[in-house]
């Protein structure tokens, strides 16, 4: 079916997503929702606010894997170095888990699984030990962005340019296919369920990251979850950035968003 009956199908899906989008500001779920969606198979793209920028937080923890899995493209045997977990006292975030014991040791491997399943800091304080800044720093000069070390504290990226490290990595144009398929791997393995999650079927893998930021002495804080879900006949990449004054609301527009993003693509699957 070509792309122009696609696009056809698509609009009352657009409407939809402005709609819930537009609804929840109303309410006060959210100040501020930016959506990003693409067909992985060279379908439709649309976005709310696609270009809007947010404090990206533990999204960064993505390119930080990227940039060790380059490397472990160089040295296959990276990935199975072990390092003593020993970083200074980190802040503990709302919704990621400390999974590391300090003091212990653990594989190259094992502090990425830990790095993006349970979006642990600790162990992004280790790989640098070992990955230093020029690889993190490469991975986006390759994408185009500004690299950490000219963001201030309040960095920002829109879910358009963030979107584009899972376009990348379900391509594996990036990484080569086997890092690129780990990469995934660890990304399916997240275990923050309140939000994209939570909006598809029980046993939809969704692979994806999420980012929280609170400021001090603020009332505002920022959610974000960003992946890609594999509907059983159509993966597509979404990614959805939201502020608000309330996490559980914030991931609740998340949640409401990404279900009808999948309702709407399983309804376009059915009719073919």
């Amino acid at each position: 079916m070509g792309s122009e009956v696609e696009f056809t199908e698509l609009l009352p899906f657009d409407y939809k997503i402005r709609r819930a989008a537009a609804e929840a500001k109303k309410s006060g779920k959210a100040s501020q929702i930016s959506i990003y969606f693409r067909d992985l198979e060279n379908g439709p793209i649309f976005g709310v606010g696609q270009d809007d920028q947010f404090s990206p937080a533990s999204l960064m923890k993505v390119p930080m894997m990227m940039a060790t899995l380059k490397e472990a493209e160089k040295d296959p045997a990276l990935l199975g170095r072990r390092l003593l977990n020993e970083p200074p006292q980190l802040s503990r975030s709302d919704f990621g888990e400390s999974v590391l014991k300090r003091g212990v040791e653990y594989s190259v491997d094992e502090l990425l699984r830990a790095m993006i399943a349970h979006s642990d800091n600790d162990s992004v304080v280790t790989l640098r030990t070992v990955i230093g800044d020029e690889p993190l720093n490469e991975v986006f000069r390759d994408f185009g962005m500004l690299i950490p070390a000219v963001r201030s504290l309040d960095d920002s990226m829109s879910v358009r340019e963030y979107a584009a490290f899972f376009r990348i990595l379900y391509n594996a144009s990036y990484l080569d296919k086997a890092m690129s398929q780990k990469a995934l791997e660890y990304l399916a393995a997240s275990q923050f369920k309140n939000a994209l999650a939570a909006g598809v079927p029980p046993g939809v893998t969704v692979a994806h990251k999420f980012g929280e930021r609170s400021f001090e002495g603020k009332k505002t804080k920022q959610l974000h979850d960003c992946g890609i879900i594999y509907h059983p006949t159509k993966h597509y990449v979404l990614c959805v950035m939201t502020r608000g004054e309330d996490f559980d609301a914030l991931s609740g527009v998340i949640r409401e968003i990404s279900s009808i993003v999948y309702q709407e693509v399983d309804a376009v699957q059915t009719k073919r």
